[in-house]
C-alpha cells in the first residue's frame, strides 16, 4: 500500500513539475532551444550560417511532404519531422531571407500539381494509386528553381549539406566555371588508324550538364580569374611557368582536381620506343612535394581481390587482370560526400598515393585498395600479353593503398622564391583544398559506360560510378569553403544500445533453448518411429509400458522446456521494462525538473539585474 502511495505521489509531483515548466517556458523561454543530441543534429553548422549570412535576395522554400499518406511509415515520418525542424532552423538563422512553406500535396489537389511542376518525384505506395511526396523546392527572386526531388533515408547524414547546397545554388544560380587542362583527347580528337575524328569522352558530356567547361591551352602562365575549379588531367612535362600558375591558383583559394597516372592506357604512343620508355606516365612532383602528397610514377597497383576478368583473345577463357580493378563500396570513404553512396569504381593501371612524412596538410583517402594488393613496376604493363602472369606473381603486402584522396590544410608554395620574371607571388596559404586521383583511365568510356546511338543522340548506360565520382568531386569543390565544410553530419538514428544488447543476450539464450528442444524432439520422434515399427502390418500396434514411460518422459520434458522459455522471455521483458521506466523518469521527470529549476534561476537572475 505504501509503495502505491509513494508511486502515486511521485507521478503527481512529476506531472506538476511538467505543467509548471511548460507554463513557465511558454512565457519566458519562447526563443530558447537546447540541442542535446550527441552530434548536434538539429544545430546548423558555422558553414551553413556563413552561407545564410551571404544571402542578398529572399529565398522561398517549399517542403512537400505527404503527411496523411505516410501515416503508417514510422521511419519516414520521423525523418520528415527532422527535415522540417532543420529547415525551420535555417529559416530562423536567415534573419528573414528564407520563407519556409510546408505543403501536404493531397491527391488531385493544386498542391500536388505544384509539386509536379517543380519536378518532384511522387512515389507510388500501393495499387490504389496513393502517392508519397517527400522533397524540397526552392526559388529565388529571379524565379530560378533548385530541387531535391526526394529525400533518401539512407543519406540522412548529408541532409545539411544537401540543404545548404540548394540554398547556395539559389544564391548563385549561374553554372560554376571549371577550367580543363588535359594532355589526353578527353574533348575529342582524331583516330589515326581509322582516319576520322573521335567523340568527346562521355564523362565530359556529363560534366557539361552541370558546369561551364572552359578548355585551357597548354603552356599557360596564369589560371584565369573566372575559373573557380581547375580540372587537370594527365599533366605531362608541364613548363615551369604552368606549374607556378597552378601553385599560385591553389594558394589563392582555387580548387583543384588532378588526375595523374603511372601508365595511362588512354594515351596513344607514337612508336615502340615510347611504349618501352614508359612515356605514358604523368606527375606533378614539385607541387605534390609542397602539398604533402607522396606518389611514385613508376609503380602501378595490383589487387588480387578486386581484379577484373578480361578476355585476352577470342575463344579463350577470361583471366584475372590485377592491374584492372573494380572496387566496391567497401573501398570508398562513406564519410565524405564525394564518395559516399557510390556503388563501384573501375580503375586501370592506377598509381598509389600517400601522405608525405611530416606533411602539414591533412591527407584523407577517398578510394582504397583491399589488403590483397601490392605495387608492380609500371614497365611490366608496357608489353603485357597475358595478365595471368601478374596474378601468379602476386605477393600481397597486407597494406591498403590509396587511389584517390582529398588534401586540405595549410601549405607553402613549391616556389618560395618565385620563378624567373615572377617573384612576387604568394608564399603560403592557411588552407588549400584539392582532390588527387592516381589514374586517368577512370575517365575513359571503356571503364565505366556503354554508349549507344539513338537517332543521333549518345545515350550512356553506365556500369560503374566513375562519372558520379568526378561530378560529386567537382560539385563539392565548386561550392564555397563554407559549403565544403558541411560535407557530412552524423546520422539521426540513435538506437537504444543497452536495450538492443539485452535483446541480443536473450535471443542467444532463447536460441540455445530452442536448439536443445528441437534436438530432443527429433531424437524422441526417431525413437517413437522405431518403436512403432512392426514386422506384421496386419497387427494392431500397442505401446509397451516402457514405451509409454518414454513418451510421458518426453512430454514432461517438453512442458519443462516451454516453461523455461517463458521464464526467459519474462526476464527479458522485465529487464527492458525496468530500463524503460528509468528512461521515462529521466526524460519525463528529471529533465523537466532540472529545466524548471534552470528557468527559475534565470528569472531570479534577471530580476536581480533589473
Amino acid at each position: 500500500m505504501k509503495r502505491v502511495i509513494y508511486s502515486g505521489t511521485g507521478l503527481l509531483l512529476i506531472a506538476l513539475a511538467f505543467v509548471v515548466f511548460n507554463s513557465f517556458s511558454s512565457l519566458t523561454l519562447t526563443g530558447a532551444r537546447l540541442d542535446l543530441t550527441e552530434q548536434k543534429l538539429f544545430t546548423i553548422s558555422d558553414g551553413t550560417r556563413e552561407i545564410l549570412a551571404g544571402l542578398d535576395e529572399p529565398v522561398n522554400l517549399y517542403f512537400f511532404y505527404s503527411n496523411k499518406a505516410a501515416k503508417d511509415l514510422v521511419a519516414l515520418r520521423n525523418y520528415a519531422s527532422r527535415v522540417e525542424e532543420l529547415l525551420r532552423a535555417y529559416e530562423r538563422a536567415a534573419d528573414g531571407k528564407i520563407k519556409l512553406n510546408v505543403v501536404d500535396p493531397e491527391p488531385f489537389s493544386e498542391a500536388e500539381d505544384k509539386a509536379a511542376s517543380f519536378g518532384l518525384q511522387g512515389v507510388p505506395l500501393n495499387a490504389t494509386g496513393d502517392t508519397l511526396y517527400f522533397g524540397l523546392a526552392g526559388t529565388n527572386a529571379l524565379d530560378d528553381v533548385q530541387t531535391i526531388p526526394f529525400f533518401p533515408l539512407d543519406q540522412e547524414e548529408f541532409l545539411e549539406y544537401q540543404l545548404s547546397q540548394l540554398i547556395q545554388g539559389l544564391a548563385k544560380p549561374q553554372k560554376p566555371a571549371v577550367g580543363l587542362l588535359s594532355s589526353l583527347p578527353i574533348n575529342g580528337g582524331y583516330d589515326m588508324m581509322q582516319r576520322q575524328p573521335t567523340q568527346p569522352w562521355m564523362v565530359l558530356e556529363e560534366m557539361r550538364q552541370l558546369f561551364e567547361i572552359k578548355s585551357l591551352k597548354a603552356g599557360l602562365d596564369k589560371i584565369p580569374d573566372d575559373i573557380g575549379v581547375l580540372l587537370l588531367v594527365h599533366p605531362k612535362q608541364l613548363p615551369e611557368a604552368t606549374l607556378y600558375a597552378i601553385d599560385q591558383f591553389v594558394l589563392r583559394g582555387g580548387k583543384l582536381m588532378v588526375f595523374v597516372d603511372p601508365f595511362a592506357e588512354g594515351e596513344q604512343t607514337n612508336d615502340f620506343t615510347d611504349a618501352m620508355s614508359n612515356n605514358k606516365a604523368s606527375d606533378l612532383a614539385p607541387l605534390f612535394k609542397a602539398w604533402g602528397v607522396q606518389y611514385d610514377p613508376m609503380q602501378v597497383l595490383g589487387d588480387a581481390r578486386y581484379a577484373m576478368s578480361v578476355t585476352v583473345a577470342q575463344g579463350q577463357q577470361p583471366v584475372r587482370h590485377v592491374g584492372w580493378v573494380n572496387l566496391d563500396s567497401d573501398s570508398l570513404d562513406h564519410d565524405d560526400v564525394v564518395s559516399a553512396g557510390l556503388d563501384n569504381l573501375a580503375f586501370a593501371t592506377s598509381g598509389m598515393l600517400a601522405a608525405s612524412e611530416g606533411a602539414g596538410t591533412t591527407f584523407t583517402p577517398l578510394v582504397q585498395s583491399s589488403d590483397m594488393a601490392m605495387p608492380f613496376a609500371s614497365n611490366r604493363f608496357a608489353m603485357l600479353r597475358n595478365p595471368e602472369e601478374l596474378y601468379r606473381e602476386m605477393e600481397p603486402t597486407g597494406e591498403r593503398y590509396t587511389l584517390a584522396a582529398r588534401v586540405t590544410g595549410p601549405a607553402k608554395s613549391a616556389y618560395p622564391e618565385g620563378i624567373e620574371g615572377q617573384q612576387d607571388g604568394l608564399k603560403e596559404a592557411s588552407n588549400i583544398n584539392l582532390i588527387v586521383v592516381a589514374d586517368t583511365d577512370v575517365l575513359a568510356d571503356r571503364m565505366w559506360v556503354q554508349v549507344q546511338d539513338f537517332f543521333g543522340q549518345r545515350i550512356p548506360q553506365p556500369f560503374a560510378s566513375n562519372a558520379n565520382f568526378v561530378i560529386n568531386a567537382l560539385d563539392n569543390l565548386s561550392g564555397s569553403e563554407a559549403l565544403i565544410s558541411v560535407r557530412s553530419r552524423g546520422r539521426f538514428s540513435r538506437p537504444f544500445t543497452v536495450v538492443e544488447a539485452l535483446q541480443r543476450q536473450a535471443e542467444v539464450r532463447l536460441q540455445d533453448k530452442e536448439q536443445v528442444l528441437q534436438q530432443r524432439l527429433t531424437e524422441t520422434e526417431q525413437k517413437l518411429a522405431s518403436l512403432q515399427q512392426s514386422d506384421d502390418p496386419s497387427k494392431v500396434f500397442e505401446l509397451t509400458p516402457e514405451q509409454q514411460a518414454t513418451v510421458q518422459q518426453f512430454l514432461n520434458e517438453k512442458i519443462r522446456l516451454r516453461k523455461e522459455l517463458r521464464e526467459v522471455r519474462y526476464q527479458l521483458n522485465a529487464e527492458i521494462e525496468q530500463l524503460a521506466g528509468q528512461l521515462k523518469f529521466i526524460n519525463i521527470g528529471l529533465v523537466p525538473l532540472l529545466l524548471t529549476l534552470l528557468g527559475l534561476g534565470l528569472m531570479l537572475l534577471r530580476r536581480r539585474r533589473g
